[in-house]
């Protein structure tokens, strides 16, 4: 008779212990795969494929401390002009912008597993580069964890549900967290039915989780960019709202919430439409996290770094590159925006 497991003990799937016991002798005991699969009685290719679940469903992190110079250096340089952390991914300069995007989403999805945690609130704004990571995320098993949408996905051509569904059932599959989403345009056609929506319960039960959120996570949105931004091409703006926000000299958004070069997102008529969240509201998430692919990306994220909305910033080498370039043109007196 087999021996029945201690009490306490969690029984695992055969196929999880497979791999975890794969991954140990690969990674703990330096084990070649030929040698692996001779211990486990199957075929090396069973052994890679095991080792690939076992990263894929994280019981294996694989962490990499650089001993390069560039890289780090580029980094420091970012955190002691902008104040952030930079998680920089490298991408070949000849790479194009679809490459590049599939390259930091993968990058940004593996580190995010690592940072999202048990009984964590973790804000999601949809959008081409979210969409992306959230493809790529591997599975981390947390409890009492949420997921919480941090802006409408509505237009006049369709209701967002579908699209925005899908982005945030991938994070709540991922993490094994409950989801919750927050079913309103992304733009109200006048400010005074945003009010009225502001002040229905089901809605405020959603402002109020966003207003404390452990974790945001967020693109940045570009019309620069060749990759275009969701809002941006999705049937979300008129010709009016592009005419409008080329006189506010809109250089970019974060979750459908405008703002200029320098940070500032007062004034602009159609933030009083978004159902994005005020900035000084996702300013309060300690860790707030910005990913960004591509280097027409550089003007929308600077604005979003004067803005203070980043904490933590996923992107490209080349971006991160030009990014640092760029704010040696500044004034070292410059202050992010605080509104």
């Amino acid at each position: 008779m087999p021996d029945s497991p201690d009490v306490g003990e969690t029984v695992l799937p055969e196929r999880t212990r497979d791999a975890l016991r794969a991954a140990q002798l690969y990674y703990m005991q330096d084990l070649t795969m030929d040698a692996i699969a001779r211990e486990l009685r199957t075929s090396r290719s069973s052994v890679s494929r095991l080792l690939s679940q076992a990263r894929e469903t994280g019981l294996v992190e694989i962490v990499i401390h650089s001993p390069l110079e560039g890289p780090s250096r580029l980094a420091a340089d970012i955190r002691e002009r902008f104040g952030v952390t930079a998680h920089i991914v490298p991408v070949p300069d000849r790479a194009s912008d679809v490459e590049r995007l599939d390259r930091v989403a993968l990058s940004a999805a593996r580190t995010l597993a690592s940072w999202v945690d048990s009984n964590q609130s973790v804000g999601i704004a949809w959008g081409s580069t979210i969409g992306a990571v959230s493809r790529h995320l591997p599975r981390r098993v947390t409890h009492n964890a949420d997921v919480v949408q941090l802006n409408g996905a509505g237009n006049m051509r369709t209701t967002g549900i579908m699209y925005a569904s899908e982005l945030l059932s991938r994070f709540g599959d991922a993490f094994g967290a409950q989801v919750h989403q927050f079913p309103v345009p992304a733009f109200f056609d006048d400010p005074e039915t945003k009010r009225a929506f502001w002040r229905e319960r089901s809605i405020r039960r959603v402002l109020e989780m966003q207003a404390s959120l452990d974790l945001a996570v967020f693109g940045v949105g570009s019309p620069f960019a060749e990759v275009p931004s969701h809002v941006y091409q999705g049937g979300y703006l008129d010709a009016e709202d592009y005419r409008a926000l080329s006189r506010e000299h809109v250089v970019g958004d974060v979750a459908t919430v405008f703002y200029r070069a320098d940070g500032s997102s007062d004034g602009i008529p159609l933030n009083e439409r978004a159902t994005g969240p005020d900035f000084s509201v996702l300013r309060r998430a300690p860790r707030r996290v910005g990913i960004v692919a591509g280097r027409a990306k550089v003007p929308s994220l600077r604005g979003a770094l004067r803005a203070g909305l980043i904490t933590d910033v996923i992107l490209d080498e080349s971006t991160a590159r030009d990014l640092a370039a760029s704010a040696r043109e500044d004034s070292p007196s410059r202050a992010p925006v605080r509104e």
